[in-house]
């Protein structure tokens, strides 16, 4: 026989069967398409030496009119700048908090502050701290606490809440005294979308269900003090199944503590939550309280969707104008006398943004007009509780603080119809295109009276996510719920050959976590979502819209996931972050941070590993499997069954050893792992592999597994025979 040359389709086929695909490709890895043929996509390399606390969901570039470039970047607890190879926080602060008070006990590196107002704070969230005086021989130092930001260890009522201090000093009992200043920073979101909790639907005094109990070893009395009428411990017959740290539950008072040592509970403060200190006497019952739901607190039921931290970004100019997602809209400029020391704020530089609307689902700036457009926004300026999801409001022309119409501005107001809320919004040719749940609108220019025109040109094509559309060269894509769309002047489907395999897998409920990111060098459009079993993205899809005809989209998948993402522009290559949820970020440096996570950014195409911040690689691995082919001969495909003598591979580019597996099956739904030939290293010097096998269906995996590799693959020649019927 002559010998039988392979060719594939581009492209991933999860729709079909592995037979059924016929010519394609059915699975991979970090594998784009170019040229119509597979290839290991490029490396990325740490842009800094430090990682970001917090997930990163949002990037924007912009040039100031020095020529000065800077990426914002918002987290679910920052907002930053990169600029020149360094880091800068901006996070604007809330409301300042003056002499709070402070308590210090001895042998914990907790400190209970306490403010005379409600602070609002929440356990996760960042405080910067300043103007210490300490109460008496506290064992710490005003340098401790002066100029540094601290996580919120625990909140204990409305008005206390604890940090962590890290210091070399002996701590001791002191205060309450002493006097410090609070800044918060400002609240923007969860790290994850999930269920809330609605409020104040429990029992009057609480249910804790399930949770672990014991009584108390001594008495309680009535006063800030533990067992036996002192200290700051209480103890238990047994502290067995309580949790590490929480509250406890002894009759109706709220008890919460730091730590467990034996069956002690240390460093206790009383009457937590608004409940009242009392006595107690020996043996009265004590219930592991961590988890309790009281009156006015969140109940046991998730009811409530709550959406990440989002922000967004968009420039006046050279002023970054920054919204939280239901939240304020602040400004940044970087014309400003020391930009890079200044907070973004509600007013900056003569940019009153404090005449924003309070509570904004999305903003951006017209592209052409200059207007500040908020999307679901206030009906009532100031007034939060007015927010409508569905409504729009936009300040005059080249002035973003004016939002009261009059004859004589262009501001002014619009409501959608289709759809419960709006998701978000992109600038287009000539348009900007807004997304609700269900439905996609326009809005264009129309000059005086009504400034802009807004008209429906979709339905049930509604944006599964507030970061999931990009537009390049007039032409719009996006994630659905109901699956991949585009817009081009007219509201069309994209055929995919991988829906089912994403759409099965995606967690519908995290939507708003869904990133799109534009590779323009590559036309690519890629999607990052996370999957049913992560709370985080963990996925991606990648729409190339470079090579693909109508008759023959190119789709492929992967599992090297990014949270945010922005196209080389400002830059020449793409900038992605990714996020783990394990370890900290070391920028800024927070006292007592611990489970926010870390943000890396990298620099897409560079080289062919992962660069990270401590300077070591990480191999980027990568793989693509074929359909099952089987032997044609004469029309009498599948029928016979083949000897398979050799393979003969065709690399280009090929950097470094990448490695073939052939697996070679009797029948369709045989087992890959049972008939798979043990993988074979090609070289640029490798001509021939020996295989001699038989059966009557094959596939073929190309992969490679080590640092320094790369590669793009051809076709594949078999020196293949007839081999008998059975």
């Amino acid at each position: 026989m002559p010998l039988t040359r392979v060719k594939f389709l581009p492209g991933i086929d999860k729709q079909n069967t592995t037979v059924g695909a016929e010519g394609r490709w059915v699975d991979c890895d970090n594998v784009r398409f170019r040229y119509q043929l597979p290839e290991k996509v490029g490396g990325w390399s740490s842009l800094v030496t430090d990682t970001i606390v917090g997930v990163a969901r949002k990037m924007f570039p912009f040039v100031d009119l020095d020529g000065n470039r800077y990426v914002a970047i918002g987290t679910d607890k920052l907002l930053l700048l990169y600029f020149e190879g360094q880091l800068y926080d901006i996070t604007p602060l809330d409301t300042q908090i003056t002499n709070a008070t402070i308590q210090t006990f001895s042998g914990s590196s907790l400190v209970t502050i306490t403010t005379s107002t409600a602070h609002g704070l929440e356990p996760g969230d960042i405080v910067f701290l300043d103007d210490t005086t300490l109460p008496g021989s506290s064992g710490y130092s005003t340098s401790d606490f002066d100029g540094k930001k601290f996580q919120v260890t625990n909140v204990l009522n409305a008005t206390q809440f604890q940090v962590t201090v890290t210091t070399s000093g002996t701590p001791a009992n002191a205060g309450p005294g002493g006097s410090i200043d609070i800044a918060p920073y400002v609240r923007i979101g969860p790290a994850a979308q999930s269920y809330g909790y609605g409020w104040g639907i429990s029992e009057w005094q609480g249910t804790v269900a399930g949770a672990a109990t014991s009584t108390l070893n001594g008495a309680l009395l009535n006063d800030t003090n533990g067992t036996g009428g002192s200290g700051t411990n209480i103890t238990l017959a047994s502290t067995t199944n309580f949790t590490s740290a929480g509250r406890i539950l002894v009759e109706s008072e709220l008890i919460s503590y730091a730590s467990i040592a034996g069956a002690n509970l240390q460093t206790i403060v009383r009457g937590v939550n608004g409940t009242d200190k009392a006595a107690h006497s020996d043996g009265t019952a004590v219930t592991d309280a961590t988890n309790f739901s009281d009156w006015g607190e969140a109940t046991v039921a998730s009811t409530v969707q709550l959406e990440p931290g989002l922000w967004s970004l968009d420039n006046f100019g050279q002023v970054l104008v920054a919204t939280i997602a239901n939240g304020k809209t602040f400004t940044w400029d970087a014309g400003g006398t020391q930009p890079l020391t200044t907070r973004a704020a509600t007013t900056t530089s003569g940019f009153a943004t404090g005449n924003n609307p309070t509570a904004t689902r999305a903003s951006l700036i017209s592209p052409t007009t200059r207007h500040l457009i908020h999307l679901g926004t206030e009906t009532t300026i100031g007034d939060a509780t007015t927010q409508d999801d569905m409504f729009i409001r936009f300040s005059d022309q080249e002035d973003i603080n004016t939002y009261t119409p009059s004859v004589t501005n262009a501001a002014g107001t619009q409501r959608l119809q289709d759809g419960s809320r709006i998701i978000g919004a992109l600038k287009a040719k000539e348009t900007i295109l807004i997304w609700t749940d269900n439905a996609l609108y326009t809005m264009k220019f129309v000059g005086a009276p009504f400034t802009f025109g807004f008209e429906q040109v979709g339905t049930n094509c509604g944006l599964i996510g507030k970061n999931a559309a990009v537009e390049v060269d007039g032409v719009a894509y996006w994630m659905s719920p109901n699956g991949f769309f585009l817009y081009d002047g007219t509201v069309k489907t994209l055929t995919c050959s991988v829906e089912d395999y994403v759409f099965d897998q995606l967690d519908i409920t995290k939507g708003q976590q869904v990133n799109a990111g534009l590779n323009n060098l590559f036309g690519e459009v890629t999607w990052y979502y996370p999957t049913t079993s992560s709370t985080y993205n963990n996925q991606y899809v990648v729409y190339n819209y470079g090579e693909s005809a109508p008759q023959l989209p190119i789709w492929y998948i992967g599992s090297e996931a990014r949270t945010s993402w922005i196209d080389g522009t400002i830059y020449p290559k793409p900038f992605g972050t990714k996020f783990d949820s394990t370890a900290d970020g070391t920028f800024p440096s927070i006292v007592g941070l611990s489970g926010l996570g870390q943000t890396t950014l990298f620099e897409h195409e560079i080289g062919t590993d992962q660069i990270n911040p401590d300077g070591t690689t990480t191999t980027v691995a990568s793989n693509i499997k074929s359909f099952d082919f089987d032997l044609d001969i004469q029309g009498t495909a599948g029928q016979f069954f083949l000897f398979m003598r050799r393979i003969l591979p065709d690399f280009k580019n090929l950097q470094g050893d990448s490695k073939i597996t052939m697996s070679v099956k009797r029948f369709p739904q045989q087992s890959d792992s049972a008939t798979t030939l043990s993988p074979f290293t090609v070289s640029s010097s490798t001509n021939k592999i020996d295989t001699r096998t038989r059966g009557r269906y094959a596939n073929i995996k190309i992969e490679n597994d080590g640092a320094s590799q790369s590669w793009r693959f051809g076709t594949i020649t078999l020196d293949l025979q007839q081999d008998g019927r059975r």
